[in-house]
């Protein structure tokens, strides 16, 4: 599933990047977009670790389906964003929202449950209680896709997102995103004694491309953001290569792969490392904006 989704967000991609003339196009007029290609890659993360996770769990609470159907959603909605022909749907939009709300609401259950658990706040449940952070993950591809549907109705060519420049907020967004993709990383790999030496690369390659996106989003307006670029597209590539590194992990379990019914479940998760690749997406559709208002700036002053 997440093969069939990351040649979606390619073609998304390379087709979202600025044209010759950017400043004569609206942002609607690219389609498909690489923002939309971010929440599908991004929800289709979610669906999988979650449908392993929540399945460990033996789904002790009902509510423990929501992510599933919500996650599902909007991986058929941004899929759906990027192959219409149509710009905006309603249900579209709704099913984001509920993305939004559900991870919202997943990130108070599980909050409740590293409390819940004897000794309340402490590492230990820190490493082996809910992770706190994976609800956000679904929260954030439901505002990544709500974005993409709110600046494709927008028929400019700077548009923008909560009366802010669209690209400076997605860069200032996705920047964050990173960082706390980041911190539960460095929880979980430190919780492996980082076994193997990469486990230290998604604690040294994503936190540089979340700076170099926050100087996006702050620093004067330019036309061009070549090492920025390079770095999401590295960071793209860290979360593909994560992926490989945890199925290597699950071969190193007992019984490998002809016991993969269990380690699927117990070892390292298959589909959190393209989370990386998700937020890059949405980075560099960031930077794409960013550079359109450039583009757009030298037109008006002309």
């Amino acid at each position: 599933m997440l093969g069939a989704v990351v040649g979606v967000v390619m073609r998304a991609v390379t087709e979202a990047q600025p044209s010759e003339k950017p400043a004569t196009r609206s942002y609607h007029a690219d389609k498909p977009t690489g923002l939309s290609g971010a929440a599908a890659l991004l929800a289709a993360s979610v669906l999988a670790d979650s449908a392993l996770e929540h399945y460990r769990g033996s789904f002790e609470n009902p509510a423990m389906v929501a992510p599933l159907i919500s996650s599902a959603l909007t991986l058929g909605s941004s899929a759906g964003r990027i192959f219409s022909l149509s710009r905006t749907r309603p249900s579209r939009q709704k099913a984001f929202v509920l993305s939004i709300a559900v991870g919202a609401a997943g990130l108070g259950f599980h909050i409740y449950n590293v409390f819940k658990r004897p000794g309340g706040l402490s590492w230990l449940n820190l490493f082996y209680g809910a992770p706190v952070g994976a609800p956000a993950a679904l929260s954030i591809s439901g505002w990544l896709g709500l974005a993409a549907e709110r600046l494709a109705a927008q028929a400019a060519p700077a548009p923008r997102f909560f009366g802010l420049p669209a690209g400076r907020v997605l860069a200032a967004f996705t920047s964050l995103a990173l960082i706390g993709d980041v911190a539960e990383v460095a929880l979980f790999h430190f919780r492996g004694a980082f076994q193997n030496p990469f486990m230290y690369a998604p604690l040294a390659l994503p936190p540089i491309a979340a700076g170099l996106l926050a100087k996006a989003a702050v620093a004067p307006i330019a036309k061009t953001h070549l090492l920025t670029r390079a770095w999401l597209w590295t960071t793209f590539l860290l979360g593909m290569a994560g992926t490989g590194f945890h199925a290597y992990g699950v071969s190193r379990a007992m019984g490998g792969w002809r016991n993969w019914s269990q380690n699927l479940i117990d070892g390292p998760p298959l589909p959190a490392p393209p989370s990386f690749s998700a937020l890059s997406v949405a980075g560099l559709a960031a930077l794409s904006l960013i550079e359109r208002e450039a583009h757009a700036g030298d037109r008006q002053g002309r």
